[in-house]
């Protein structure tokens, strides 16, 4: 019975998804709406949010912190131009994330394959997979009336380069294909909807450094990534009305100290910005009352994201997220890891801990990691959930 409701409550959601998609005018709020509400509740949505969600149980572990992380197989996702600093030649990795397991749905998930191929010293190429299953729905019409079991899944494939510049620093850049299928081909009232397609590119920098800082040897490390940035997605015949991809603007640093030649202890702190625009406010009569239009191109959105939030410069600081991890490597064979992700409760609210672990053995890499919620205000889908992350590098045994 409880796996039911929570099937009915999935239906519900997607379905609320599909209205807003096509009927997008219509839930802007007006004044009559925001009275006697805190209208500094703003939250913003995108299509195709698991592109933002951390695919490896490495830096699931860590608060979801990776742009200047030790790069790795799954390097795609957090900054793609760590590649060119990657150690191994060639490396392989598979992930799996359950959804929503807290709730007892059994059939949701993310599934990630990532691979890399160094070029040579200075240059390699990667290519990674994500997909997400909603599992299996009963859709209904306005009768009740039950149009079938369906699917939803959505996906992005990527293909990624990445070149040194120097010897310190390097840059990289994605292309992605993405297609979202929410509805099936299931009508909803008068309107058409098929699957959405959308075409992005990510632009990556990373700068990877030996330090003597605190009189101890070690490393520095900064990142910096805009991700999706790319075309809308439609889900129906009317142009008017796509969706923004969730571009995105990460920024972090890695400082990395090595007691000795057994032990390594790295700090991270990452910060993320939603490079889309701030859901205006309106009046009754559907006039702009703060905030800027949000009906613009993709270039457009994510440059007025920087000051268009209706509340001004206060509300666009809570639109950044924050992320912190801390790493332990012992002997390069044994990791523990702890992390914490904040976002503003007029965001969203998600504040989270996070735990992991890796063991390492000699080709093979397994990663874990566990995410405890830190307030009831928004939970995460993946609250109390164990994620896995698999993971084989090889070198040129030749070299």
């Amino acid at each position: 019975m409880k796996r039911r409701y929570f099937r009915l409550f999935g239906t519900c959601l997607l379905v609320g998804l599909l209205l807003n998609t096509v009927n997008a005018q219509s839930n802007n709020p007006t004044a009559d709406q925001l009275a006697g509400k805190d209208i500094s509740k703003n939250y913003i949505s995108t299509a195709v949010p698991i592109l933002l969600i951390a695919p490896d149980a490495r830096s699931g572990g860590m608060g979801d912190v990776g742009v200047a992380s030790t790069p790795d197989v799954y390097s795609s996702h957090w900054n793609n131009a760590k590649y060119a600093f990657i150690k191994e030649d060639v490396g392989i990795g598979m992930s799996y994330v359950p959804w929503l397991k807290d709730l007892g749905v059994g059939d949701m998930n993310l599934l990630n394959l990532s691979g890399y191929k160094r070029i040579n010293s200075r240059s390699a190429i990667a290519a990674s997979l994500t997909y997400f299953s909603l599992g299996s729905i009963e859709f209904t019409n306005e009768d009740g009336t039950s149009n079938g079991n369906h699917n939803p899944n959505e996906f992005g494939v990527d293909i990624s380069y990445s070149m040194k510049l120097s010897d310190d620093f390097s840059i990289g850049a994605t292309g992605r294909y993405i297609r979202s299928d929410l509805t099936q081909g299931v009508d909803v009232g008068t309107s058409t909807t098929h699957a959405g397609n959308a075409i992005a590119a990510d632009l990556g920098m990373y700068y990877q450094s030996e330090t003597d800082m605190l009189d101890m040897p070690g490393e520095l490390a900064a990142g910096l990534l805009i991700s999706n940035l790319g075309s809308k997605i439609n889900y129906s015949d009317d142009d008017n009305n796509k969706d923004f991809l969730p571009t995105n603007l990460r920024l972090g640093g890695r400082y990395t100290m090595n007691f000795d030649e057994y032990n390594t202890f790295s700090f991270l702190l990452d910060f993320n910005k939603l490079l889309v625009p701030t859901p205006p406010v309106y009046n009754e009569d559907g006039e702009i009352i703060a905030g800027l239009p949000d009906n613009v191109g993709t270039i457009q959105g994510a440059i007025q994201s920087f000051y268009d939030a209706p509340n001004g410069m206060t509300e666009e600081f809570q639109e950044l997220q924050i992320s912190v991890g801390a790493e332990y490597w012992y002997d390069n064979i044994f990791a523990v890891r702890g992390g914490y992700f904040f976002e503003h409760e007029n965001k969203g609210g998600r504040q989270y801990l996070t735990l992991g672990g890796t063991i390492k053995y000699q080709t093979l890499v397994l990663d874990v990691s566990y995410l405890i919620p830190t307030t009831t205000l928004q939970t995460s889908p993946l609250a109390n959930t164990v994620r896995i992350s698999l993971a084989m590098n090889f070198e040129n045994k030749k070299k």
